[in-house]
């Protein structure tokens, strides 16, 4: 499984196992705590069940900019595609990409082992360029969720012709608002994350993917760190 697979598996249980044991005991009237359990709920097992799927997604960033992720499955890869740089995970590697010079410059490192939890890092470069990755909306739902002062609000709409459910939260720590579709995509995100905006929108979906999705990028350079490799 790949590693941002089993990054979002852990987050998703986390928030049904805390709320279930908390939820009563967190928020002073028990309707709102069982109104903020279901909606995080739902959206956590929206973006869960997104990880057996394959599928493109195209999304729009501030200034013209564009990211994308990726899936597929049997077996299950992954790759994330952001300004400036690429982050690929599949059974045989985690391959890092990034421009340098005007050509890509990739490194390829041991995949996470089978099971094993993955290191937030593999996800910061991704975030700090501005791809919103679905792990981190997970656990801002999740500390929403868990945090009594936060104000969340329901609502649908339309992203990239797919509906979609939406959250907007008002909290101490920083307001956001995020879509999910019902496919289970990344809809949209407005927020901050590590201190900075950051602001996306799903632009195009398809549930097909090309064949050399998971590739480093034409012409790249490529160093393979791997034990054994070359």
């Amino acid at each position: 499984m790949p590693a941002a697979s089993t990054t979002l598996r852990m987050l998703a249980v986390s928030v049904i196992a805390s709320l279930t044991v908390t939820g009563c005991q967190t928020f002073e009237d028990a309707g709102s705590a069982m109104g903020r359990s279901d909606l995080v709920n739902d959206l956590a097992a929206r973006l869960d069940r997104a990880l057996e799927l394959t599928y493109s997604a195209d999304y729009q960033l501030p200034g013209g900019q564009t990211a994308a992720i990726v899936q597929a499955q049997d077996p299950a890869r992954s790759a994330y595609t952001y300004p400036g740089g690429r982050l690929t995970v599949t059974p045989d590697a985690v391959t890092r990409c990034t421009a340098t010079g005007g050509r890509m410059a990739c490194t390829l490192v041991a995949p996470p082992s089978p099971g094993s939890k993955p290191t937030v890092a593999l996800f910061t470069e991704a975030n700090r360029q501005g791809l919103v990755t679905p792990p981190v909306v997970v656990g801002l739902l999740t500390a929403a969720a868990l945090d009594p002062q936060a104000v969340i609000k329901q609502s649908d709409t339309t992203v990239a012709g797919h509906h979609a459910a939406c959250v907007e939260v008002q909290r101490s720590d920083g307001d956001f608002s995020a879509c999910v579709t019902t496919e289970g995509v990344l809809g949209s995100f407005l927020g901050s994350v590590d201190g900075k905006p950051r602001e996306l929108a799903l632009s195009a979906y398809s549930e097909t993917v090309e064949e050399t999705a998971f590739d480093p990028p034409a012409g790249a350079g490529v160093v393979d760190r791997r034990p054994g490799g070359q």
